[in-house]
């Protein structure tokens, strides 16, 4: 399925690489870091060095902030430094609390799948300790001790289960919508078991299934919406 925007085909030249019409200072990567993790169904890898810059960069501009309030200076200026602090506070805080949401959610499937464990920080993975031990020891008190022994793992329904049926997974079938970064040219992204390439311009916007399209996020090559 696509939803093309025509300008990949030709008028506008630019749109021929969108990445030279997009920022990349930190603030917008920690923007698409932001919504590729909202949108994808899977933890996607932690950006380690451009959360540690991020919360630098905060740091830096409350101290700047701080020494304007000393110095008297013009509350106009003072007020844009602090509202470029918000703005930054407000994508770090919610990227990190989508991840930790997704971990909750999934914590049993990451833990077993060792991709997903090393996509986690080291924080991350103290967080998805605890929270699998927490869980496991409330299923054992509320429910597994009251049950036969053949239905007490957390993992299967039961003894005679050939997988963790109880283990939740993201959906990678699911549809997400995208946007192409940069021509891409004819790419095999249709897992429907045809042959149906797509014609991937610089900026259009595409719904496909994730799982599809998995590679070019990972690479970043597109971005999701």
């Amino acid at each position: 399925m696509e939803s093309g925007s025509g300008e990949g085909t030709g008028g506008f030249s630019a749109m021929d690489d969108y990445e030279t019409l997009i920022s990349t200072t930190d603030a917008d990567l920690l923007k698409r870091s932001w919504r590729n993790e909202k949108a994808a169904p899977e933890i996607l890898q932690f950006e380690s060095s451009l959360v540690q810059r991020s919360r630098e960069q905060i740091q830096l501009m409350e101290e700047t902030v701080e020494e304007f309030m000393k110095n008297g200076e013009d509350p106009l200026t003072v007020s844009l430094y602090q509202m470029d602090i918000d703005r930054t506070l407000f994508l770090l805080r919610s990227y990190l609390r989508t991840r930790l949401q997704k971990i909750e959610k999934f914590m049993f499937h990451i833990q077993k799948t060792a991709d997903l464990w090393a996509r986690l920080s080291r924080e991350e993975q103290k967080f998805a300790k605890r929270s699998i031990e927490d869980m496991k020891q409330h299923l054992e008190q509320s429910v597994s001790n009251k049950l036969p022994d053949r239905y007490k793992s957390h993992l299967k329904q039961s003894v005679i289960s050939e997988e963790d049926d109880m283990v939740m997974e993201p959906k990678l079938d699911a549809f997400v919508i995208c946007r192409t970064r940069k021509f891409l040219g004819s790419l095999p992204v249709d897992d429907s078991g045809e042959e149906n390439p797509l014609d991937m311009y610089a900026g259009d916007i595409y719904a496909l299934r994730y799982k599809s399209i998995k590679p070019l996020i990972e690479t970043g090559q597109l971005d999701l919406v």
